[in-house]
């Protein structure tokens, strides 16, 4: 009935189940769309029975399995889609007979290796298969788990327009025929463990307008030809072991609106020739050796939005364009909104000029030798002890003022009510009036109680509200027994209170309290004293605040000090919070210097719930240990409690790795929901941390990121538009 059939279009329909094997007959079928659908299983055998296909999109389902050997049957199909499933599995032998494919889309999915068929099918041969595909303009293959190399002739047609193999575990050298493929635009190759010399892999592409190389291990010097790539807009080879200078050359890719070098190890000093990218945005430099100063030039860069340049070498005086005594080169950088100039050898003085830069947010100027006044500006006023601190001659010092942070207990107000627990207590000493015709009394005050006194007494003898002196938990709060150093024995009623609580409750606790006031029976406990107090909130902005610096910290210890230190018992008892709700590190006692060239195994350290668990099997110490206990606190932090019962839920529910997940996880679901949820650019910035936290909690420590990538991600954050958050 159906086998005169050319298209057959389900898509965005809500299907379920699996595939019908009866499609296999449709043989005159040319167009097969199920996209956008929750199809399931396996993709059927039988599919290689319409060989008149041409386009088949399957793409948007939950189907699972292996893409079947028969899909070498459709010799005549040239769009291939199949992104965001759960296929896994290599990609089969038979693609290569896919003489005519134009389009082939595998990201998103589990898939694995290249090589299927039979058992002794060489891997070489399988990828060899792949360069079969001389009529590709598009392929995506990234989010996946493949590993060896790329196919290295897949550009061997000069046909390739866009190419994507990102976040996969490839290895190897950049395909050689990616060198002389003129007909590049878009290619994303970002973290892989690729090797080679990136001075022979690159060539010159007039149309190429994306190449992101990050987080590999590609060496050697840029190349200059890349100053021919006219039309490229966003290029980023950051955290790969770059050396050499940077050309002067890349100064005439001048539609360039993003160029992120950082974490090489690039010398000398910044081309003067990167002035005329007019059109930059976003401008990374930082965790390099570069030297000299910072040329004027760049203040030629009127556009420019974030600069990062931080730990290098840079000496000098901040040039007058970025902040020094001439306001109009100051105006040209009004739409700058993130700077970063810590970890270098600045001096000179800190000019009132930056208060032109209008548009500033995020300024960190830490660890110089700069001096003077700081600007009255917000980015300056709102800036913590963390990004000024390491100069010698800034005005602003502040008193730091420690503070355990508890999971939850910046969250909290503390109500005390403080009752008679045993007969005969004497009263507690009568403080001094403060007026005498009482105009400055407190209604809920009792004249015969010091608040202050008592409060610091029962802290001493519970040992800050310790989980021994607790004689009884209910629906409002705990009761502690609390000996205090007059010899009375008191009970400690400690309320719980929620962050948002209405004003009429906290009136009509206070009632109760004038209530009690007023109560005289020998069976009625006896109130001596009452303590209410709303604990500063501990909103979004503060708790990335506090994630940031706890990055910033481990980046330092693993990156900056030689021989790098790990700290083995990151946690949130070992973070200590000031006045300003910077955080700071602390308890080296476990701490661990690595030695290059010897063993680096110990006994086991750290805190359940917080070690990585590697560390059950294993005994060897790296940096990958702090980074995943960075992540508990950072989830810990955004959760508002220990998130154990959501890392243990990830790990059990797949087998993936865990940052591929989470996927399943709506955002909602994991910010402390007792605060209001985040909005505009504190979302997105929340957002990020949280997609950094998972990703550094990925069961595989290989897999997770550096520290340095974690803190120059974070201190490189910039708006996020909503609608393209797909962490979750």
């Amino acid at each position: 009935m159906l086998g005169s059939l050319n298209i057959l279009v389900l898509s965005n329909n809500n299907l379920t189940g699996s595939i019908p094997t009866t499609l296999g007959n449709l043989s005159t079928l040319q167009y097969l769309f199920l996209y956008g659908n929750q199809l399931s299983g396996a993709i059927p055998l039988e599919i290689g029975g319409m060989r008149s296909l041409t386009m088949l999109q399957l793409l948007g389902n939950n189907l699972i399995g292996p893409i079947p050997l028969s899909i070498g049957n459709l010799t005549n199909l040239f769009d291939l889609h199949l992104f965001e499933n759960m296929l896994s599995g290599p990609i089969p032998s038979s693609i290569g007979k896919l003489i005519n494919l134009k389009s082939l889309s595998l990201f998103r999915n589990e898939m694995s290796g290249f090589c299927h068929g039979p058992i002794n099918w060489d891997r070489d041969r399988a990828a060899t298969r792949m360069n079969n595909l001389t009529s590709l303009t598009s392929l995506q293959l990234g989010d996946n788990n493949f590993v060896g190399q790329l196919p290295p002739e897949i550009c061997g047609n000069q046909a390739l327009v866009n190419f994507s193999a990102a976040n996969n575990h490839f290895t190897g050298p950049i395909p050689r025929s990616l060198k002389n493929c003129s007909s590049l635009y878009r290619v994303r190759l970002q973290n892989n463990s690729l090797k080679g010399d990136i001075t022979n892999a690159l060539g010159v592409y007039p149309s190429l307008n994306y190449l992101e190389l990050s987080n590999n291990e590609l060496y050697d010097e840029l190349p200059p030809t890349l100053g021919q790539c006219r039309n490229l807009m966003s290029f980023s080879i950051s955290n790969n072991k770059i050396f050499g200078a940077i050309p002067y050359q890349l100064g005439n890719m001048t539609q360039l609106q993003r160029l992120d070098l950082s974490s090489n190890d690039i010398i000398r000093e910044i081309p003067k020739d990167l002035g005329k990218l007019k059109l930059l945005l976003e401008f990374s430099l930082d965790y390099n050796l570069l030297v000299g100063h910072i040329p004027q030039e760049l203040g030629a860069l009127s556009n420019l939005e974030i600069l990062n340049i931080a730990g290098n070498n840079l000496s000098g005086s901040i040039p007058t364009q970025l902040g020094g005594e001439i306001p109009r080169q100051l105006g040209l950088l009004h739409r700058l909104e993130i700077l970063n100039l810590s970890h270098n050898q600045l001096s000179g003085s800190i000019m009132s000029t930056f208060q032109y830069m209008i548009s500033l947010t995020s300024i960190d100027i830490s660890f110089n030798e700069l001096k003077g006044s700081l600007p009255n500006i917000p980015a300056f006023r709102n800036a913590t002890i963390g990004v000024l601190r390491g100069n010698k001659g800034l005005s602003r010092n502040k008193k730091l003022l420690l503070v355990l942070i508890p999971a939850l207990g910046c969250l909290l107000s503390l109500l005390l009510v403080v009752g008679a627990s045993s007969i005969g207590c004497r009263r507690i000493r009568k403080t001094e009036v403060t007026s005498a015709n009482g105009s400055n009394e407190n209604p809920w005050a009792i004249w015969s109680f010091d608040g202050r006194m008592v409060y610091e007494s029962i802290i001493e003898a519970t040992e800050d509200f310790d989980a021994k002196y607790c004689i009884g938990v209910g629906g409002q709060g705990s009761v502690y027994k609390a000996q205090l150093q007059t010899g009375e024995t008191v009970a400690v009623k400690k309320f719980k209170e929620v962050v948002d609580i209405e004003v009429g409750n906290r009136k009509a606790f206070e009632r109760e309290i004038h209530a009690l006031t007023e109560a005289r029976h020998r069976n009625i406990i006896k109130l001596y004293g009452f303590c209410s107090k709303r604990m500063a909130t501990f909103d979004w902005n503060r708790r990335v605040n506090v994630v940031k610096g706890v990055a910033y910290a481990l980046s330092y210890m693993h990156h900056e000090c030689s021989p790098p230190i790990i700290h083995r018992d990151v946690s949130s008892k070992n973070i200590l919070l000031d006045e300003e709700y910077e955080a700071h590190i602390s308890d080296f006692g476990m701490a661990k210097v690595l030695k290059p060239y010897s063993s680096n195994w110990t006994s086991f350290a750290g805190t359940f719930g917080y070690a990585a668990p590697e560390l059950a099997y294993t005994m060897e110490v790296n940096e990958k240990c702090d980074v995943y206990s960075f992540g508990v606190v950072a989830l810990e932090v955004i959760m508002g409690s220990h998130p154990g019962d959501l890392i243990s839920s990830l790990a059990s529910s797949s087998s993936s790795p865990l940052n591929n997940s989470t996927t399943s996880w709506p955002l909602k679901e994991v910010l402390d929901q007792r605060i209001p949820y985040p909005k505009g650019n504190v979302l997105g910035e929340v957002a990020l941390v949280t997609k950094t936290a998972f990703s550094s909690l990925n069961p595989k420590p290989e897999h997770r990121p550096t520290m340095q990538q974690v803190s120059r991600a974070i201190s490189t954050y910039r708006k996020m538009i909503i609608h393209e958050i797909l962490i979750f």
